[in-house]
């Protein structure tokens, strides 16, 4: 029996003592910091600070290998932007729309005065074009591509004295 209280006290002293060794979880913890540190100052010089040397000097990054990095930047055209257009889509009896606003670029500026001239018939053309695409049409990226093509088409028919080079959406709303 005295070994018995005696046994007990000791346990009872045993658990009242902190334990003095660290935790697995504090190493853990420890480590992954430091990993994130490391990893941190790694990005920093490889990817960031070339950045801002760049950006100091005023000059764009070259990326090495980067396909981007030998083009020459392409002059941009005449804009002409075209107020917004909201329809319903095709086979959707009212209950999807798409909202578009766009800017037609010009292959010179001569053209405007015949952009502008033709205005009535290019609006025109270009809403029976979206109100017969279903949504299926205009969601994927290839759709929306394919309409840029057809949109710029159909306004070149309309211009004798140059062209549309390129369409550029600046909102693209389906619901």
């Amino acid at each position: 029996m005295a070994q018995q209280e005696t046994q007990e006290g000791v346990d009872q002293i045993i658990e009242e003592v902190p334990r003095r060794g660290v935790s697995r979880g504090f190493l853990l913890t420890l480590l992954l910091i430091a990993g994130l540190a490391v990893g941190g100052y790694f990005a920093f010089l490889n990817f960031i600070q070339p950045q801002m040397e760049a950006n100091q000097q005023g000059k764009p990054l070259e990326v090495p290998g980067s396909k981007f990095a030998e083009k020459e930047p392409r002059e941009m055209g005449v804009m002409y932007p075209l107020e917004p257009f909201l329809i319903n889509l095709a086979r959707s009896n009212g209950k999807q729309y798409l909202k578009v606003s766009l800017t037609l670029e010009l292959s010179s500026p001569e053209v405007r005065p015949e952009v502008k001239a033709n205005e009535f018939k290019i609006v025109d053309s270009i809403l029976l074009l979206l109100s017969s695409k279903t949504r299926e049409d205009v969601i994927s990226l290839q759709g929306k591509f394919k309409l840029k093509d057809e949109i710029a088409t159909r306004v070149n028919r309309f211009l004798v004295m140059g062209h549309v080079k390129d369409v550029y959406f600046s909102e693209f709303i389906v619901q």
